[in-house]
């Protein structure tokens, strides 16, 4: 009389049946798992006040995205080009009467207009009702304020009644 042999046969066939079970479940939570945000969405005011403290004033409350637009969604595994394209993206407040300053000035045309698309991570940091100004003169004179080594190209929407600047700007690195 065998006793134990029953026992045994159940442990191995949970045992052999479990195993492959566990490795499908593992492999599905991994594979459904959210990834958090290679590009998280920044709110360091020091790289944009680089940038446009000059033009525009000393900004606060930013979100804003900055990649390199040839490397997004990129496995490693591929060769470098020679130039960076970085797209910095955001929104920001401007002082107090800052955007009122850069409508209202001689020379550029601002006229009410629809920005670009945002990515979808910043979208809920820009109002709906924002009332969005622009002028291509305004965008030709910040692009080419870049130095040297890089150029641009984008564009610039503001809303007075907010005092924001909505920024969308491509740098060339080479």
């Amino acid at each position: 009389m065998d006793t134990g042999r029953g026992r045994t046969n159940r442990r191995r066939f949970l045992l052999i049946a479990g195993l492959p079970l566990l490795a499908v479940g593992g492999g599905m939570t991994y594979l459904l798992w959210p990834e958090p945000h290679s590009n998280p969405v920044r709110t360091d005011l020091a790289p944009l006040n680089d940038r446009f403290k000059a033009y525009l004033g000393e900004l606060s409350g930013a979100h804003w995205l900055g990649y390199d637009i040839d490397e997004a969604g990129q496995d490693s595994r591929t060769i470098p080009g020679p130039d960076s394209r970085i797209r910095l993206v955001g929104v920001a407040h401007l002082p107090p009467g800052g955007a009122a300053a850069v409508v209202r000035a001689p020379g550029r045309a601002f006229a009410p207009a629809e920005p670009s698309a945002l990515p979808e991570r910043l979208k809920t940091y820009v109002p709906a009702e924002a009332a969005w100004q622009h002028s291509p003169e305004f965008d030709t004179y910040m692009n080419g304020q870049s130095s040297d080594a890089t150029s641009a190209s984008g564009e610039y929407h503001f809303d007075v009644e907010r005092d924001l600047v909505r920024f969308d700007v491509l740098y060339l690195f080479s």
